[in-house]
């Protein structure tokens, strides 16, 4: 960071224990007055090292590890991770699988969603916002632990298919979650919208263009807020959203209240993408039928000795996989994620890499912030959406 002029102007730290900045993130920022002129963010408070980590686990067990990245969308780690190592076997999940993954996905996009609005309404002094989002947060959260036995850290997608199948509550719940959450979204909006206070400090704040955006690497929301339209599940097709409807939510103004509208919008289809899911999930096998890569269904162990050898062998030394590597992309709810795994033949990954969004997005804060006050410095963290935990890993 270049100091511009060190006698005008005063060099402060904002955080690692700030909580505008959404996680363990230090910004130094320097001010001329209440100005931003400069800032630079440091990162590493939170360092886990989780992708050499799993490295040294077996491709099921590394699992865990993905969780505990963005732990905002768990679910979306599972499946960037578990799509890439599926790739890397050449095997194909079942229909009900595919469907359940983006029935799964889907509602941790909404929960995540929830999470950004809530918290970025609180920085900007809207408090009820954040009890309601976290109100319907808390519901699919229950839904997540009716399925996996985990609210969060749920380690659900595994390779081949999924840990089990879903319980018979698994799809009332989800409708009546349909049934109510339009009406909760136009109440947000209700509160929000047309509020004086929000779009005095929304409108025309932390302004980036599409060029701008795509120059540095923004994806997601926050680039399409700024009039790119772009997004994984639609132009690099994965995990059967070609056959789904939906519409890719695009703004134009490229401010925080543009990449809020696009993720108010964007709520909406993740209900629309849901709805259609449940309308097609048929009855049959979560798992691919190969027991030295899937366990052998449990009521198999008392009677099947070649069942045990498989689930002993599976829990002990896990499966290998071929040398080669591969690259897979989804579309997070903070925008691009990207799972480079490379094998070597043996039963652990040889290289374990994630490409997150957060940590691109964050690269763009001293343009968003450049010239603004340090109250919009706050309003501009909350609108790119970042996760310290994606950031650090």
């Amino acid at each position: 960071m270049e100091i511009v002029d060190a006698e005008e102007h005063m060099l402060l730290s904002m955080g690692p224990q700030h909580p505008s900045t959404h996680g363990v993130l230090r910004l130094l920022v320097e001010l001329d007055g209440e100005t931003v002129v400069n800032l630079a963010p440091d990162i590493g408070f939170l360092h886990t090292g989780i992708e050499k980590n799993m490295e040294s686990k077996t491709y099921t067990k590394a699992l865990v590890m993905t969780d505990r990245m963005d732990y905002l969308t768990p679910m979306t780690n599972n499946m960037v991770y578990i799509m890439a190592v599926e790739k890397l076997l050449g095997i194909e999940i079942t229909p009900r699988a595919q469907t359940l993954r983006l029935i799964l996905a889907e509602l941790s996009r909404l929960a995540s969603h929830l999470v950004w609005l809530g918290t970025s309404a609180l920085d900007l002094a809207a408090m009820s916002v954040f009890l309601y989002c976290f109100r319907e947060r808390e519901y699919i959260l229950d839904i997540f632990e009716m399925v996996s036995g985990q609210r969060m850290m749920v380690s659900y997608f595994r390779p081949g298919g999924l840990w089990r199948d879903v319980p018979d509550e698994f799809e009332p719940a989800v409708r009546k979650l349909l049934d109510f959450m339009p009406a909760k979204i136009a109440d947000y909006e209700a509160l929000l919208d047309q509020n004086p206070i929000f779009l005095e400090r929304a409108k025309g704040v932390g302004v980036i263009s599409g060029e701008q955006a795509v120059a540095w690497g923004l994806t997601g929301p926050s680039m399409r807020a700024s009039g790119v339209d772009w997004d994984n599940r639609r132009d690099m097709p994965y995990g059967g959203y070609e056959t789904y409807e939906f519409e890719v939510p695009v703004e134009h103004e490229g401010d925080v209240y543009a990449r809020y509208r696009c993720r108010m919008r964007e709520m909406r289809e993740c209900l629309r993408l849901i709805r259609q899911g449940l309308d097609r999930l048929k009855p049959g096998p979560v798992n691919i039928d190969d027991h030295k890569i899937v366990p052998p269904p449990r009521a198999e162990l008392g009677r099947s000795m070649e069942a045990v050898i498989h689930h002993f062998k599976l829990w002990t030394a896990g499966f290998t996989a071929p040398e080669g590597y591969v690259y897979q992309v989804i579309e997070s709810p903070r925008g691009e994620i990207g799972c480079y795994l490379r094998g070597n033949g043996t039963n652990k990954p040889a290289r374990v890499h994630f490409r997150g969004p957060s940590y691109v997005n964050l690269a763009s804060l001293p343009l968003l912030a450049n010239n603004s006050f340090v109250a919009d410095l706050v309003a501009v963290i909350g609108s790119i959406d970042i996760v310290l935990g994606e950031i650090d890993r």
